[in-house]
Formats: C-alpha cells, sequence, structure tokens
C-alpha cells in the first residue's frame, strides 16, 4: 500500500515507517522537526529508514495548507495514519496556542486532504488522556470524556469530534486511538522514562509527584506499533448495531471507530522506578511532591474493542521493555554501566 504517515521523525511514527517498510509498503513521511524536544534525537530516529528506497520524507508543518495538500496530490496515499501533534500534557499550560495549530488547525488540513484524495482509510493518534477527571477503572471506549483536565486532553477530544463530522458527512473512514503510556527504545526526552533514567544515571534525586501513589498503563512500543498496523488494515465501518437512542462513543452508524491501545496491567510508578533502578544498577533519592495540574492518578486501558476487532494482544511486560528500554539508553547515550 501506499501509507502517508505523519510524525515519521517522532517516536511512534518512526517505529511505525520501518515497520510498513519491512512488509513492502511504500512511506511517505511528514515531520517539521520542531524543537519541543532535541531535534538530535529526531533525526537519528529518522536516520534508520530514511534512505529506504520505498520512503519518502517531506519536512512540513501540518498548519501549513498547501505542503500538506501537495504531499497528498504528489504521493495519492491509499491510507493515511497522523501521529504528527504538539505532545505533552504538561506543556499546554505554558504555550496553548502550539496545540491549537498542530492538533487542531493541522489536523483539520489532513481530514480534508484525505477527503479529497479519497483515502481509504484515516487513523490517527488520540490519547488515554482524554479520560481526564474520569475514577471508573480501567477506562473503556463507553465512557463519557466530557471532562478533559489539560488542553492537550480537549484537543484530542476534538479530534475524535472532528474525524467523526467527516465519517458523517463524507464516509471517511476513520478510526482513533487512544494511547496509553507507551515507553521503549527511542522514546520521548520530555517523558517520565527518559527523565528517570538521566537522573538516576547520573545519581540524582527523582521527583515524584501525587507522592508516588500514580500508576500508568506503560505500553512497550513494539506493541503500539503491532495494534496500529492492524487497526490500520482493518478499515471502519458503520456499526450495524448503532442505536441513535443509546449511542456508544466508540462508534457511530458513520464508518468511525475510537478504539483504547494500551497494555491492560496498570504499573505503580515507583514499581517502574524500582525496575529502572535495577537495571541502571544504582537507587537515588525519591522526593514525593502533590500532584501536578493536569496530571490523573492512574490509567488502564480496557482492551476489550480493540481485541474483539483485530485480535489485539500485548505480549511485552514491564520487566522486558525496561530492560530493552535501558539497554538501548545506554548504548544511545553511551551511559557506562
Amino acid at each position: 500500500m501506499r501509507v502517508l504517515v505523519t510524525g515519521t521523525a517522532g517516536f511512534i511514527g518512526s517505529a511505525l515507517a520501518q515497520r510498513l517498510l519491512a512488509r513492502g509498503d511504500e512511506v511517505y513521511g511528514v515531520d517539521n522537526h520542531n524543537d519541543y524536544y532535541d531535534p538530535t534525537l529526531k533525526e537519528a530516529r529518522l536516520a534508520r529508514f530514511a534512505a529506504h528506497p520505498n520512503y519518502t520524507h517531506l519536512r512540513a508543518d501540518l498548519a501549513d495548507t498547501d505542503a500538506v495538500n501537495r504531499a497528498f496530490a504528489d504521493f495519492e496515499p491509499q491510507r493515511v495514519v497522523n501521529l504528527a501533534a504538539q505532545a505533552g500534557v504538561r506543556y499546554s499550560l505554558k504555550n496553548p496556542q502550539a496545540y491549537v495549530q498542530s492538533n487542531l488547525v493541522g489536523f483539520v488540513n489532513i481530514l480534508e486532504a484525505c477527503r479529497h484524495g479519497k483515502v481509504e482509510h484515516l487513523v490517527y493518534a488520540s490519547s488515554s488522556s482524554v479520560y481526564g477527571a474520569n475514577r471508573k477503572m480501567p477506562f473503556a471506549i463507553e465512557d463519557a470524556v466530557d471532562h478533559p483536565v489539560s488542553l492537550y486532553a480537549a484537543s484530542k477530544k476534538a479530534n475524535e469530534l472532528m474525524a467523526h463530522t467527516y465519517s458523517h458527512l463524507y464516509d471517511l473512514p476513520t478510526t482513533g486511538l487512544r494511547f496509553f503510556t507507551v515507553y521503549g527504545p527511542w522514546g520521548r526526552p520530555d517523558m517520565s522514562p527518559m527523565l528517570f533514567a538521566d537522573r538516576i544515571s547520573r545519581g540524582e534525586p527523582l521527583d515524584v509527584f501525587n507522592y508516588g501513589n500514580h500508576s500508568r498503563d506503560f505500553t512497550y512500543i513494539d506493541d503500539i506499533v503491532e495494534g496500529v498496523m492492524r487497526t490500520l488494515d482493518h478499515v471502519a465501518l458503520p456499526d450495524p448495531a448503532h442505536d441513535a437512542l443509546k449511542p456508544s462513543p466508540g462508534t457511530s452508524s458513520a464508518p468511525y471507530r475510537v478504539y483504547n491501545i494500551g497494555n491492560d496491567q496498570p504499573v505503580q510508578l515507583l514499581r517502574f522506578i524500582e525496575l529502572m533502578e535495577q537495571h541502571l544498577g544504582r537507587t537515588v533519592e525519591k522526593r514525593l511532591l502533590p500532584m501536578q495540574p493536569g496530571d490523573v492518578p492512574d490509567t488502564w486501558a480496557d482492551l476489550s474493542a480493540l481485541r474483539r476487532d483485530v485480535g489485539y494482544a500485548p505480549s511485552t511486560s514491564i520487566e522486558e521493555g525496561v530492560a530493552h528500554f535501558v539497554a538501548w539508553y545506554r548504548e544511545y547515550f553511551q551511559r557506562e554501566e
């Protein structure tokens, strides 16, 4: 297939591009290489596959309507995976405009290009953060998600609503994936695994928020990519059981789906830190602090819909995943044991 992937210099996008190329697809990658975090890491991710004969790369911002339209016109993708976004809950408190440009304006440009380009299926990144203040566990796609606690979460909820509109009006098949705390080799420097590894390797104290009572549904990158691939190949269809009197948030009479994609095994943050310390060979002080604005205490993905529809079955234990991450971290950053 010809697959256009946005965010191919990013964590998930680069891993997905490699998998698509490995199975013989043509991939057209779009990324703006912004400096939200060190662009050197983005370049290093991209270097692993940029020279592949079936890969084409465009440095452009999704908010640039002309650039997006040219990419679609040149490549004529059959399917699209939109992973480019301004990420991060805490940064959305400091720079809200970045989220409007990337996550709203950029997403409208993708939807319009998919509509006019007769794309067979659009898969796009949502986030577990849409569950916001919800406390019922595990989080299920049937749950209402009307109480976001950050602008980032609100922008991802807006993406789901926008996608539904295009599925309804233009019969564009769309599938949203609510990612749950993705970690692993080549991960983002602003996320806790990399932040913890940096501080532990230097023997510095860790700031642990919510007094260490957080739990997260940590999901290894290979499991995430497997779920994205399966979903991309499973084009969204109208739900024949859709009831307009009792509508489900996860399906529709339009060709629209939303799924959780996680590990279904929440891990206490202090347990995650303990495993990091074991593999890095050092124990550090933990400074227990109150919960930060925009954060949520716990996440836990109900995967029943994704299991049922595409046979998704995450297989990487937290012990195995942390070991792989730390091995990559040592090699990439040349950290000594």
